[in-house]
């Protein structure tokens, strides 16, 4: 079964990412997506994550009536900060039926070289790349590992969102109302 794998802090989940998520799992040849909750990812600084069990369960009530996408806390039990090939590595064991595809957004794809072992997952996975504005990802135009994709070009982002509750700026349709009353509830990002 091939399965992307859609890394993310997703701090908060938000509609951007669904509809990438869908992009991938229902106009791409994966079977499912899975959002992985990364508690850590080591290009970014801890200190401006949420709990990581918050960013869960806003992924889970952001995907609760979504067709083949699925959430997932692997890496919380993992060594943080979370590197991806030792993710895949573990997934590999747990699930050796499945063939996993990585899907990043280009402007992760630019900085890839920064990634820890990044030929090991070129050698090894397809990488499904969605855009996003001004990444410069010519160099990768010819690998045959990278996939581009036409999903619909997302240009919100989790520091958006943050800033606008921040602010007190209404956020609705950029997050699904389940997951601004999880935030209204627990008064995050004030």
């Amino acid at each position: 079964m091939k399965t992307g794998l859609f890394f993310g802090s997703f701090n908060p989940i938000h509609t951007g990412h669904l509809i990438i998520a869908n992009y991938m799992a229902n106009h791409t040849n994966l079977a499912e997506v899975w959002l992985i909750v990364s508690p850590h990812n080591p290009l970014k600084d801890k200190r401006a994550l949420t709990n990581m069990y918050d960013r869960l369960e806003m992924a889970k009530l952001a995907t609760e009536s979504a067709e083949n996408i699925r959430v997932s806390d692997v890496e919380f039990s993992l060594p943080q900060p979370s590197y991806t090939i030792d993710t895949l590595a573990h997934l590999h064991e747990k699930y050796p039926e499945r063939e996993f595809v990585l899907i990043m957004g280009a402007d992760n794809l630019a900085s890839l070289k920064k990634w820890k072992n990044y030929e090991v997952l070129l050698k090894n996975y397809q990488i499904f790349v969605y855009p996003r504005p001004g990444a410069d990802v010519q160099e990768w135009e010819t690998n045959p590992a990278i996939i581009f994709t036409n999903t619909p070009l997302m240009e919100i982002s989790s520091t958006f969102i943050r800033k606008a509750i921040k602010n007190s700026k209404n956020v609705q349709f950029f997050i699904p109302d389940k997951v601004i009353d999880f935030i209204d509830g627990k008064g995050m990002y004030k």
